[in-house]
C-alpha cells in the first residue's frame, strides 16, 4: 500500500469546490490502482484535500505522470498545492486495523 496526501486553498467557495469536485469525483472510482480516496475540509482554515490510498508506489507514480493529476492541480481554484508520498508500514498497520 501507498498514500498520497494532497493539501491546497482554494480559490472560490467551498460550496462551489465542491460543485465542480463532485463533476470530478466519478473519475477517481475507476482510477486504477486507487484504493480509496478521502476528500479533505477545514472551512475555518482554508485548507482542504485528499488522502489516496493507492495500491502500490507505482499506481501512485502512474497517477501523478497522467493527465488527470495535471489537471486537478492546475484547476479547481486551487491556491498552493502540494503533494506527498508514504509507505505503509504494513507489519504495524496490520496490528491495528
Amino acid at each position: 500500500m501507498h498514500i498520497q496526501v494532497i493539501n491546497f486553498g482554494i480559490s472560490v467557495s467551498q460550496e462551489d469546490f465542491i460543485a465542480e469536485a463532485e463533476g470530478v469525483a466519478p473519475v477517481f472510482a475507476s482510477m486504477p490502482g486507487l484504493v480509496g480516496k478521502y476528500w479533505l475540509g477545514d472551512e475555518d482554515n482554508g485548507v482542504y484535500g485528499g488522502v489516496y490510498l493507492w495500491e502500490d508506489q507505482a499506481a501512485c507514480e502512474a497517477y501523478k505522470s497522467g493527465e488527470v493529476f495535471a489537471a486537478v492541480m492546475n484547476s479547481m481554484g486551487f491556491v498552493d498545492p502540494t503533494s506527498k508520498d508514504f509507505g505503509v508500514l504494513e507489519g504495524l498497520t496490520a496490528m491495528t486495523t
